[in-house]
């Protein structure tokens, strides 16, 4: 038998769980980001030793023509070997020297004749990038004259700077297909168990209601009892019983929806309801009574019926249960509030209330508003708790369509 502590303990450890997962995932997502900033670092810290290895070299070429030709070969062997964008300009900003740029942007033929003219857009755009990325290198001549040198990431450590995030979007994306799937195939299993102990539960109750039936037929006919208003109230039960049965053998199939009034569903089954509680408690029904919504009445019996039942059990004593029907002509919704003056409902239970073992009482599966919200939901409408204060008492709010477009699912 669950019980509330257990529950709210069972609650309380997956919450746990998935706080350290989540913690671990982060933990996981920051080293790798971590790592990747540090490779980033390092490999840009020898990518400016790169651009000033250029820019020396290039300067040697320019300002030491009479070098020897060896030397010479060498320094252009070393400039040539560093792969990497970069472009070189003067004090007034005019670009002199250029590598690894995009050869259709800088060298381009003109149709009339061999001769090469440049880009100028493409070489503005180029510079005004590099001066983002990165502070110019400065380069002083023998003249005087002072050189800066712009360069930009290669495209190695540009795709190195974004693969983190690509890679822990891919994985974000694995991880929540995974539970999504993992999670519909955890409901299915639960809904198949669900279905044949439902089922099951219908076909052992079959044999003694019919029993039942039978021993109070021959009851009457021994006794002479046909009018008796004990035996009425007796079959009455009895009936009930088969509607119970009936009710769970038509879980997992798809029950028909019909055209109803509210009202007089509601106050058929409160009769029925009162008069075996306490006559401490009070039941008023308010309300339109001409608002109509597509509903399976046994389904809708057994909504009605959780509810009352959770009041009187909040109750405990004497109180009061009112239903209120309303509706909201305008968005054709109807509004069907379930008060109770029992005991009250903290805030925080609110949404778990209707979790599949939640309970309050000492005797209880914690089964009664889970099924409720299920037989709701199969109505396509809605429930929940719209308000509650502690000692004082609860209103649990329905809205159903009033003008239901059904599409029919399994219960």
């Amino acid at each position: 038998m669950i019980k509330n502590n257990d529950h709210l303990y069972q609650l309380q450890s997956k919450k746990r769980w998935k706080a350290f997962l989540f913690l671990f995932a982060a933990f996981i997502a920051a080293a790798s980001l971590l790592y990747t900033n540090y490779l980033v670092k390092s490999l840009s810290k020898s990518e400016r030793t790169k651009a000033e290895v250029w820019a020396m070299s290039t300067r040697s070429i320019v300002t030491m023509p009479d070098v020897d030709d060896q030397f010479i070969s060498f320094v252009y062997a070393v400039r040539d070997s560093l792969s990497i964008p970069a472009i070189i300009t003067d004090a007034d900003n005019n670009i002199i020297f250029w590598r690894d740029l995009d050869s259709t942007k800088t060298n381009i033929k003109e149709q009339a004749d061999s001769n090469l003219f440049y880009d100028p857009a493409y070489f503005r755009d180029q510079l005004a990038t590099m001066k983002r990325n990165h502070s110019p290198i400065a380069l002083h001549l023998d003249t005087g004259e002072e050189w800066s040198v712009y360069f930009r990431d290669s495209e190695p450590l540009r795709q190195l700077r974004i693969f983190p995030y690509l890679q822990l979007s891919l994985i974000a994306i694995f991880l929540i297909i995974a539970y999504t799937v993992f999670n519909s195939i955890k409901k299915s299993e639960q809904n198949l168990v669900w279905v044949g102990m439902a089922k099951e539960a219908a076909h052992q109750l079959g044999t003694p209601i019919s029993s039942l039936m039978g021993w109070l037929e021959l009851v009457r006919t021994k006794f002479d009892a046909t009018d008796d208003s004990i035996l009425n109230e007796m079959e009455r039960d009895v009936n009930r019983l088969e509607i119970v049965a009936d009710r769970f053998s038509k879980i997992g199939s798809t029950p028909t929806l019909t055209n109803h009034g509210v009202y007089s569903i509601i106050q058929d089954y409160v009769q029925y309801f009162k008069i075996r509680t306490s006559e401490k408690i009070i039941f008023e029904l308010h309300g339109d009574k001409s608002v109509e919504a597509k509903l399976n009445i046994q389904l809708f019996d057994w909504i009605i019926e959780n509810l009352l039942k959770n009041a009187v059990n909040a109750i405990e004593s004497e109180g009061k249960i009112t239903i209120n029907i309303s509706d909201n002509i305008a968005k054709e919704e109807i509004f069907i509030d379930i008060s109770d003056t029992g005991k009250g409902i903290p805030k925080s239970s609110f949404d778990t209330i209707f979790q599949p073992g939640f309970t309050t009482r000492k005797r209880g599966w914690g089964l009664g508003l889970s099924l409720t919200k299920r037989m709701v939901d199969y109505h396509q409408g809605q429930i929940f708790v719209k308000e509650s204060e502690i000692g004082k008492g609860t209103t649990f709010r329905i809205i159903l369509k009033s003008n239901l477009r059904y599409e029919p699912t399994q219960v």
